[in-house]
């Protein structure tokens, strides 16, 4: 009986002991970060310091005042979404885009294990400012992964006051929240590894105070990827969410506001494994910013905006914004005077680029073509240049 007795001791400890270090190691990433101001005054995060850059999301005020954020890795030889130790970066600019200003970085804890990324920067319908990111740790696809937010109202100044982190749901989001006819905002927040429920849909019905998840897109487990999801509202109610798979674009429809979605089907047009950006613009109209042609699968190069004037089942020509090899994951907004601002990296951990462009509607459906490309050429503008 004693030796029994030593044994089950021994077996609850080591229980107890495991049930602790595991409890310890998974909960270090739902700490709340250290949100800091003025970051240029900080050595450690130096433009210099930098070994990667990218994954960028813009937005505009209706001031017109910009906003800008990416995350930043700090290892030699790593690639920005493999760094254990990346970042935020917010950044604003007063003047269009001509300069910019780093005023806040988001780090859980500088060297590790927690890494923020996925970041993304949304004005809502009231005119508060939200900057959205993940927080994780290794391994990436075994971990509950969490989306974060700070808000402010004041995101037409360049200093605003920004409220606590704070936790909204399981999962990564890293494309734009959409507001729904019903006046519900859906966040459309991926888990990566659970083919069963991995591109969901969060909705909130009391402006951001609290989330619940509406529904899910079941995605073979051949074509699961980082899902990148992004909802828009058709015309006829019902919702469609596309999402970035192995094959490209996938496609999934609901008619019951995002509770239930149809088997996911590859999309008509052609795409490299990555991310896109579709968006309802102020006329109604679609917008849709890809690499390459509608019906061609090119790399990530040849950044094009293409125009759908009837709910998507038919797109325009193609505007190209940049054709260089290593342009991606493109985000934006338009602005109230109908100015298309669109920003994406390049070359992550060499030049190490965020890069933004602008142009209108206009520009794409217009059959000045040459000129057109030449207007959008000369609006590039480097938001950042972490290159060493």
């Amino acid at each position: 009986m004693n030796v029994l007795y030593k044994g089950l001791i021994m077996v609850i400890f080591s229980l107890l002991f495991l049930s602790c270090s595991l409890t310890k190691e998974n909960t270090t990433f739902l700490k709340p970060p250290k949100i800091i101001e003025n970051p240029a005054a900080i050595e450690h995060y130096k433009v210099d310091k930098r070994r990667s850059c990218g994954i960028p999301s813009m937005a505009v005020s209706k001031e017109g005042r910009l906003w800008a954020v990416w995350y930043v890795g700090i290892t030699d030889g790593k690639k920005v979404e493999d760094c254990p130790y990346s970042y935020i970066v917010v950044s604003t600019s007063g003047d269009n885009g001509d300069t910019w200003e780093e005023v806040l970085v988001i780090d859980p804890d500088e060297v590790g294990p927690v890494r923020a990324f996925d970041p993304e920067v949304w004005f809502d319908p009231d005119g508060k400012l939200w900057v959205f990111w993940a927080q994780q740790v290794k391994p990436y696809r075994a971990t509950t992964s969490g989306v974060w937010a700070i808000t402010t109202d004041d995101g037409g100044t360049a200093n605003p006051r920004w409220s606590e982190s704070r936790r909204l749901v399981d999962g990564v989001m890293m494309c734009k929240p959409t507001v729904l006819s019903n006046g519900d905002w859906a966040l459309p927040v991926s888990f990566w590894h659970k083919p069963e429920a991995s591109s969901m849909m969060v909705v909130s019905s009391n402006k951001g105070r609290k989330w619940k998840i509406k529904g899910a897109v079941r995605i073979p487990e051949e074509s699961l990827d980082w899902d990148e999801n992004m909802i828009f509202e058709k015309n006829d109610g019902s919702l469609s969410m596309w999402i970035r798979t192995t094959y490209g674009i996938g496609e999934s429809f609901s008619k019951d506001g995002g509770g239930t979605w149809s088997e996911l089907q590859p999309s008509s047009i052609k795409h490299t494994t990555s991310r896109f950006f579709i968006r309802r613009l102020n006329s109604g109209n679609l917008l849709l910013v890809k690499h390459g042609p509608l019906d061609e699968r090119t790399k990530r190069s040849h950044l094009m905006a293409f125009i759908s004037q009837d709910d998507g089942n038919t797109w325009s020509n193609g505007l190209m914004l940049d054709e260089r090899e290593g342009v991606t994951y493109p985000d934006g907004q338009q602005a109230e005077d109908g100015t298309i601002y669109i920003t994406y990296d390049y070359s992550r951990s060499k030049e190490q680029h965020i890069v933004m462009t602008s142009f209108t509607e206009e520009d794409v459906l217009s059959e000045n073509y040459d000129a057109n490309i030449y207007k959008v050429f000369r609006n590039r503008k480097l938001i950042s240049d972490g290159g060493n």
